[in-house]
């Protein structure tokens, strides 16, 4: 008989299509099947695997909750699939009660897995418009008591997608999860989407935690000079790849080295050349290396700092 070359040789096991496959169904979490604009389709294969890191490091930012396409991955297969590439852990991010939950459950099932709960700055707009919002941050107050929980966060502000009017209830959530970083000692992860002057703001006239986290950093080298004055950490993602990125290159170039971390926000913000297609933990090193020749620093010398950086500030798993 014939050998038929594997067409998904390059891909991971647990991310290669399957014949019965159905789109997320049951209330399931997943990323649309067209892009944000223009709702063309998009590319639905996950890329090939990279060359594994020198040096391990963690995904600080993902959503394993989160289903892309019509390919399901558990937790254990993700974490494989990360470990051998380099990725030997990620911190698992809510984004609202029930996100949180599962945060807080997968970490408790793995030792390489850490959590961080909160109500994201978007559904933060949706839940007080309802009256909702103060008993969902009650919730999350109390998740977040969870020792594998080590981060509050998604929180902050976004003006992308929330209207003038539900900016003032994203404020007030804000305000809560910095309080809650603070009483319990963890630190915080931010999103800040087109909010940079107010969550600099916000961040200047409150008491802060230990550590800060700007969580996809987004901004531009002004930003970044003021997360070096503050001691705040920037986690870039695959956005920092793309190549009209050009704002947040000249903030990677002036961020201090021990002030960087490295996400992906899977599904979300797959690098380039796959922009668009499924994102997942192993995926790291490829915006891991492009940071380290952009920085033009050793890679191995590169991971160990970020390794280092992610130990400050969640902690050891």
């Amino acid at each position: 008989m014939e050998n038929v070359e594997d067409p998904y040789a390059g891909i991971p096991q647990a991310y290669r299509p399957v014949s019965d496959a159905t789109p997320a169904e049951n209330g399931e979490r997943a990323r649309s099947q067209n892009n944000e604009k223009g709702g063309s389709k998009r590319n639905l294969r996950y890329p090939d695997a990279p060359q594994a890191l020198p040096v391990s490091v963690v995904d600080n930012h993902t959503h394993l909750d989160f289903l892309d396409g019509t390919v399901k991955v558990d937790p254990a297969q993700a974490l494989d699939a990360a470990a051998a590439v380099g990725v030997k852990g990620l911190i698992q991010v809510g984004c609202d009660v029930e996100s949180s939950q599962f945060a807080v459950k997968v970490a408790n099932e793995f030792p390489n897995v850490l959590a961080a709960v909160a109500i994201h700055p978007n559904d933060a707009a949706r839940l007080a418009e309802r009256g909702e919002l103060d008993n969902a941050i009650a919730q999350i107050e109390q998740l977040a008591a969870d020792e594998r929980v080590r981060a509050i966060g998604e929180t902050g502000l976004d003006y992308f997608r929330t209207q003038p009017e539900g900016r003032g209830a994203q404020e007030e959530s804000f305000r809560e999860h910095l309080r809650m970083a603070v009483e319990q000692g963890k630190a915080l992860q931010i999103h800040d989407r087109d909010a940079h002057e107010d969550v600099v703001r916000i961040l200047k006239d409150s008491v802060l935690p230990e550590h800060v986290v700007f969580h996809c950093f987004s901004g531009d080298a002004q930003l970044a000079q003021i997360c070096n004055d503050n001691g705040w950490y920037m986690s870039f993602s695959g956005t920092v790849t793309f190549k009209n990125s050009h704002d947040l290159r000249d903030a990677l170039n002036l961020a201090r080295p021990e002030l960087l971390l490295v996400e992906t926000d899977a599904p979300f913000l797959t690098p380039h050349p796959f922009r668009g297609r499924p994102n997942a933990s192993y995926m790291i090193p490829y915006t891991a290396r492009f940071m380290a020749e952009t920085k033009d620093i050793d890679l191995a010398q590169f991971c160990a700092q970020i390794d280092a950086n992610t130990r400050e500030v969640y902690g050891e798993f």
